[in-house]
């Protein structure tokens, strides 16, 4: 069987890494939105800073979702000289 996946796959797995990441920064890190951007929308409660992390963790997680399917989607695919 042929394990190739292609671009999707890779684009689909850089994504929820890079989401997981700034997803987890921003739960350890607050201030690097403000510090970054140089914009304080919240006036340090702290609300943005959950937002942001809660939608790139679930972004993080439906990425990573698709990127297992896509694997196994090419993992189940017959190859071309088989067939």
């Amino acid at each position: 069987m042929s394990h190739k996946p292609g671009a999707l796959f890779l684009a689909e797995s850089v994504c929820a890494i890079a989401s997981a990441v700034f997803g987890v920064m921003t739960l350890a890190w607050r201030d690097w939105i403000e510090l970054t951007l140089g914009v304080d929308p919240d006036r340090h409660n702290g609300s943005v800073e959950w937002l942001v992390a809660s939608g790139l963790l679930a972004l993080a997680f439906v990425l990573g979702t698709m990127a297992r399917r896509e694997w196994r989607r090419c993992a189940l695919r017959p190859d071309a000289a088989t067939v």
